[in-house]
């Protein structure tokens, strides 16, 4: 995944070297002032202005220092979250995969009785287990009156791809012993919008139906690339980097080394057969995610095909803003979720009803 990556904001910089021939297409910005939006909320303004004046942290190859600095940031997400969403966590083994099983305190709803869903976490494929996935899982639990199960998938770099696929579909395969498959959907943020998308493209060469929806946000199943890259990187500031463009900051990320880009299992956009057979897909991420590029193309991409697909782009905002639970776009962004999903669990998949409607 690396190789789609052009590089970070330093490049928006640089001049070509000396008898070096340079693609025409190549824009030579001047120093410019880019306002904040002002579509975005002004608890987005201030929490922008201060995130993007941290500086980055550089971590060397000290995985453990990475996923300690990790840890306490989502820690302190956790303890946001918890004081304005109310569940309460188990810890169980699904498949062999160790996950937690996060409830709504006021119940599962009486439409979500039926239904569950899958969180796959963000971190790079290096961190966010334990506080990160929670952080993620337990807005949506809330909000929706829902059942997720946090998937807490095996890490680079210690394993490579296809582990989290493996992981994922290890615990999909166990839930589809008490669920119908249109009653489970999938979703995840950066790292695990990719893994979300990896999943749901290696179900269908495992014997495995296709889940009902599915939502891959700030991350999907086209690469990482284009326009929004460097726009994100030049804006954001000290805020994590693309999981593809981890190397920048001097963190050995191996997890798709070697793969592919023609893989249609790894990067499931490459290949239309594989994504017509999506089910509804919820893309999500801020406007000035390094992410964009890669949504609005996956967006295009499974509209050509047929598939049903949403795409959001928050204006102003940075990459995984949700995990601030106190901003309003992030109460936008749990409602969007928990709706998407409502709308959609419980349907057969599109490819059963069509075979069904054959003579």
């Amino acid at each position: 995944m690396a190789a789609l990556i052009a590089g970070t904001s330093s490049a928006l910089a640089q001049a070509p070297a000396a008898g070096a021939v340079e693609d025409p297409s190549t824009a030579h910005l001047p120093p410019i002032v880019l306002p904040y939006s002002n579509f975005a909320s002004p608890e987005a303004r201030v929490l922008a202005g201060r995130l993007m004046h941290e500086p980055p942290f550089v971590f060397g190859d000290d995985i453990a220092r990475a996923r300690a600095h990790y840890g306490r940031y989502n820690d302190d997400r956790l303890a946001e979250m918890r004081a304005l969403y109310s569940t309460r966590e188990e810890r169980l083994t699904l498949g062999g995969v160790p996950v937690d099983v996060v409830m709504p305190t006021e119940g599962v709803s009486e439409r979500n009785t039926d239904r569950v869903l899958i969180n796959v976490h963000g971190g790079a494929w290096m961190w966010g287990s334990g506080s990160g996935a929670l952080v993620e899982a337990i807005p949506v639990a809330a909000v929706g009156r829902i059942k997720v199960v946090a998937v807490d998938y095996r890490l680079a770099p210690e394993h490579r791809y296809p582990a989290a696929s493996e992981d994922v579909a290890a615990v999909y395969r166990e839930l589809l012993k008490t669920y119908r498959p249109e009653n489970i959907g999938l979703y995840g943020c950066s790292a695990g919008g990719v893994v979300v998308a990896q999943a749901t493209a290696w179900f269908q060469t495992h014997d495995l139906p296709a889940p009902g929806a599915i939502g891959t946000f700030c991350g999907t199943g086209s690469g990482y690339g284009g326009d929004s890259i460097f726009l994100g990187q030049a804006t954001t500031g000290g805020t994590a980097p693309p999981p593809a463009a981890a190397e920048s900051i001097g963190i050995p990320n191996k997890y798709m080394e070697g793969v592919a880009l023609d893989d249609p299992e790894a990067y499931p956009a490459t290949d239309d057969a594989v994504i017509a057979r999506f089910p509804p897909t919820l893309l999500l991420a801020g406007g000035r995610d390094f992410a964009a590029s890669t949504l609005t193309t996956m967006h295009r991409r499974l509209a050509a095909v047929g598939v049903e697909s949403h795409l959001f782009l928050f204006d102003g905002l940075w990459h995984a803003f949700f995990v601030w639970p106190d901003l309003p776009e992030s109460k936008e962004a749990y409602g969007l979720i928990a709706r998407f999903f409502d709308q959609h669990l419980g349907e057969p998949p599109a490819a059963t009803a069509r075979d069904a409607a054959r003579p």
